[in-house]
């Protein structure tokens, strides 16, 4: 038997293997949020897009919620702006925001759908204003809530305009910027934005494409990746210093989807090839999985 019968063979034991996985998953809402390098990385990007017309294809109906904290960045030094950020998060004056709905509901939003309608998808770039009722958040800074401009959260959700794309067969493309009932534009974390619209849609799936492999034990050491996490396992975790830095918001988020409804949140490293398809329609899976026990 030469390679390329090997080849055929391992190919058709992965079809066999995510078989199942489709049959479970079809009809159901997958909630996937990525940004950041994967952003700035044509190839990822790339992946990003085909996973998700391959789920559509399959009768899986996707939701894409995007970031673009680096072009956001880069667009404020071009107008002479320097980012500001207080715990993690960006301070949004009345210019700044201005540079976030046009970096993210145009430009970044469109060079997404773009990539899905390359690979014959289907994309809708929703702003997320038209979805995203705001509300201002408050940040924390040495335990004084402090004020950051237009920095906002989700206060509700509109998913109508979600549902009739999905029910039309199109792949929503989602950006983190919301409206209050006044019109008033608001920044949101796009972590905290993914959460808000996977629960409002009580989503099957929500999923965090990182720049890591997942939760780790020891952020060093890929071999102390925890594959699966349940919810009541968070508040040990985050004792002893697992959950910090950079992933806790993420966890945070995931455990509100959690709460809101949605099944099963999953971190995984948006860098690998076809990473979403590995995590789902895979036995081992590739990050790490969180869930209710």
């Amino acid at each position: 038997m030469d390679t390329s019968d090997i080849d055929i063979e391992k190919k058709a034991h992965v079809l066999v293997e995510a078989l199942p996985y489709i049959q479970r998953f079809r009809g159901s809402i997958f909630v996937v949020k990525f940004g950041g390098s994967l952003l700035d990385e044509k190839a990822a990007l790339a992946n990003v897009a085909l996973d998700a017309v391959f789920l559509a294809a399959v009768g899986v109906k996707v939701v894409l919620v995007h970031g673009g904290g680096k072009a956001i960045s880069r667009a404020m030094k071009d107008a002479g702006l320097v980012p500001e950020f207080r715990s993690g998060q960006r301070v949004t004056d009345a210019k700044t925001i201005d540079i976030v709905a046009r970096v993210l509901d145009e430009e970044t939003n469109l060079s997404i759908c773009e990539t899905v309608q390359a690979r014959f998808g289907r994309p809708l770039g929703i702003p997320g204003r038209k979805v995203l009722v705001a509300e201002k958040l408050l940040i924390d800074v040495d335990g004084v809530p402090t004020d950051a401009g237009f920095l906002g959260r989700p206060k509700s959700v509109n998913v109508h305009p979600i549902k009739h794309a999905l029910d039309n067969a199109y792949t929503p493309i989602i950006s983190p910027v919301g409206a209050d009932e006044q019109g008033q534009l608001y920044n949101i974390n796009a972590d905290i934005a993914a959460a808000s619209i996977a629960g409002a849609l009580s989503a099957r799936r929500l999923v965090y494409l990182c720049d890591v492999p997942g939760l780790m034990k020891d952020p060093k050491d890929p071999a102390t990746l925890i594959s699966t996490l349940f919810l009541d396992e968070v508040p040990q975790l985050r004792a002893e210093g697992v959950i910090s830095s950079g992933m806790a918001p993420k966890v945070d988020s995931a455990c509100d989807a959690l709460s809101a409804g949605v099944r099963r949140v999953h971190f995984i490293d948006g860098r690998v090839a076809h990473s979403v398809l590995l995590e789902i329609f895979t036995d081992k899976g590739i990050g790490t999985e969180i869930m209710n026990r």
